[in-house]
C-alpha cells in the first residue's frame, strides 16, 4: 500500500516509534520536518485540543493525511500536571528545555511525596484532510509510580522514572518491542491502526 502519512511532530525518537508501530498498516509515515513544516502552535490544556490542532496543521501545510500525538504525564498528586506541558516541565523550574532536565526536575518537586502514582497518556488524532469533519481518536494510559531515581538506558522522556508494577521495571528498562507493546503510545498506535484499516482502507463494497 503507497500512503503516506505526515507525523505532525518533530521528535525523532516518537517518529521512530510510530514508524515501527504503524508498519503493519504498510503506510509511509514521515515527519514534517522533512516537508519542510514547522511546529504547530499548542494553545490548549487537553491532550486531544492539541493533537487535534497539530493534525491539522500539518494536512494543510503539506495536503497529505496526517497523524499527530500529543502525550505526557499526568502525576496525580500535582492534579494531573505536566500534562500537556510535559515537554517543557523543566523550563518551570529554571531549567533548559530537555528530557533529563525534565526527569530532574521532577524527581525534585516530588522529593517528600509518598504519593507516587502517575499515568502516561497518549492521544493520536488522523485526519485526511485538514477540514476532515471525521477525525480518527485514539487514547491510550498507563498506570505506574515515579521511581525514586531514573533506571534503564532505553526510551526517552520520562520512560526511567515511569515505574510499572505489572513489570517490576520502568519503562526504560524494557525491550523495545515490550515498550511499544504495553506503552501508552503503544495501546494507542494500535488502537488507531485498527481505526484506520476499517475507517481508510476497508474494502468497499
Amino acid at each position: 500500500m503507497n500512503f503516506r502519512l505526515v507525523l505532525a511532530s518533530n521528535n525523532r525518537g516518537k517518529l521512530a516509534e510510530l514508524q515501527v508501530l504503524f508498519a503493519p498498516l504498510g503506510v509511509a509515515l514521515v515527519a514534517q520536518a522533512d516537508l519542510g513544516v514547522g511546529e504547530a502552535d499548542e494553545p490548549f490544556h487537553t491532550f486531544i485540543e492539541n493533537a487535534l490542532t497539530k493534525a491539522r496543521h500539518a494536512s494543510a501545510a503539506t495536503g497529505l493525511p496526517a497523524l499527530a500525538d500529543d502525550a505526557g504525564l499526568c502525576v496525580h498528586a500535582f492534579g494531573g500536571q505536566p500534562g500537556v506541558q510535559t515537554a517543557y516541565y523543566a523550563t518551570q523550574f529554571g531549567y533548559p528545555k530537555g528530557d533529563a532536565n525534565n526527569v530532574r526536575a521532577l524527581l525534585e518537586q516530588m522529593q517528600g511525596i509518598t504519593d507516587r502514582r502517575a499515568a502516561m497518556v497518549s492521544t493520536l488524532v488522523a485526519v485526511r484532510h485538514p477540514d476532515d469533519p471525521e477525525p480518527l481518536v485514539a487514547v491510550g494510559r498507563v498506570q505506574g509510580l515515579i521511581a525514586a531515581e531514573p533506571i534503564g538506558q532505553n526510551g526517552f522522556g520520562f520512560d526511567p522514572v515511569m515505574y510499572l508494577p505489572e513489570f517490576g521495571q520502568t519503562f526504560a528498562q524494557l525491550p523495545t518491542e515490550v515498550k511499544n507493546a504495553h506503552s501508552h503510545r503503544g495501546k494507542a498506535s494500535a488502537l488507531m491502526v485498527n481505526l484506520m484499516r476499517s475507517n481508510w482502507f476497508a474494502d468497499a463494497h
